[in-house]
């Protein structure tokens, strides 16, 4: 089977940064699926991976966790879906990723893909959707429709990328929250209005004045996605006592909790792949997820995220999408769709 790989850990312009390969064709067992994949986005886990992990000596490296696809095998075990059913997931880290034309992946991490979209809208959303509505009700514990707190505030830093653009989405139809996304630039900035957010402030300027410039003078609740070593002070400032701050980045610099001790504030880590990759008990938690997810979408309460598609699944254009990552400069989700033959 055609596949997108690497043996060397490259900068993403180095010409074999990423190499077309062929690979065995795996068989399903157990509760794992066999998927042929149709479309695949790319997500920072990808590029940070690449940098970082050197493969054994000739073995190569298949990276992608967002996918959507068919069932054309099941395991002996597999009771969630059946062949020929239409699927999307982000699947586990510790796996062969999907830049490849087949993929085996666990049932219990895979949802049933929303019927009014096309395979490249479906591949936009599995990683980020888990880590935003994870984020948003597991780690901050927002409730849906029934918050606590007198007025709850959610600030969303670094909104315009692919966990922002559909965690505003969630905060926006499950919950009672106020969103103030943080974006820089007039298209970002349009994007996340468009998205849901009732409020955008620019986090390149001092924050807590744009926010009292709109009568917010502190946050219940902070979602950082981006650049939280550089805003972190700023952050704990404008938290309300008893606030909740939860991050998805890697900061550059430590991060001293002390400050957040005399607010009481508390500090959550989200990392999608915690289930899988522990294997906890709770992992098809995952698989409700994104069948909860795929009926909203259904439903036309959320939209896919999807923004730029670049083609089809190789190895040139793979690399431009992860250029294009690595700038900084992406809105939304990046995909490609289908393998050439």
């Amino acid at each position: 089977m055609k596949a997108v790989a690497y043996q060397h850990s490259l900068a993403i312009s180095e010409p074999l940064a990423l190499e077309d390969i062929e690979l065995p064709v795996p068989k399903a067992s157990g509760r794992q699926l066999f998927v042929k994949v149709a479309a695949i986005a790319v997500n920072p886990v990808d590029t940070k991976i690449r940098q970082r992990v050197q493969p054994g000596a000739g073995a190569y490296k298949v990276l992608g966790w967002d996918a959507a696809g068919e069932v054309v095998e099941v395991g002996d075990e597999a009771t969630l879906f059946k062949v020929g059913d239409k699927v999307f997931y982000a699947g586990a880290l510790q796996q062969p990723g999907c830049n490849s034309e087949f993929q085996l992946v666990d049932e219990r991490l895979v949802g049933p893909m929303p019927a009014n979209l096309s395979y490249a809208q479906a591949a936009a959303l599995p990683l980020t959707t888990i880590t935003a509505w994870e984020l948003l009700f597991e780690r901050l514990q927002i409730q849906h429709n029934s918050l606590q707190h007198p007025k709850p505030v959610l600030l969303v830093v670094g909104a315009a990328g692919g966990v922002g653009s559909i965690l505003v989405q969630l905060a926006r139809k499950l919950s009672q929250v106020t969103i103030v996304a943080t974006a820089s630039r007039p298209e970002t900035q349009a994007w996340v209005s468009q998205l849901g957010a009732h409020y955008v402030i620019n986090h390149q300027q001092p924050l807590l004045p744009q926010l009292q410039a709109l009568g917010i003078d502190s946050v219940s609740h902070v979602a950082s996605l981006t650049a939280t070593d550089q805003h972190y002070s700023q952050l704990v400032a404008l938290l309300a006592p008893q606030g909740k701050l939860a991050l998805i980045d890697d900061p550059k610099t430590p991060i001293d909790i002390m400050p957040l001790k005399q607010k009481s504030i508390s500090l959550h880590w989200e990392f999608m792949f915690t289930r899988s990759m522990f294997n906890t008990p709770d992992m098809q938690a995952q698989h409700q997820l994104l069948s909860d997810v795929s009926r909203l979408l259904e439903q036309g309460q959320l939209v896919s995220t999807l923004k730029q598609q670049v083609g089809s699944i190789n190895a040139a254009n793979l690399k431009q999408a992860h250029a294009l990552l690595e700038s900084g400069k992406a809105i939304g989700k990046i995909v490609l769709a289908g393998f050439d033959r």
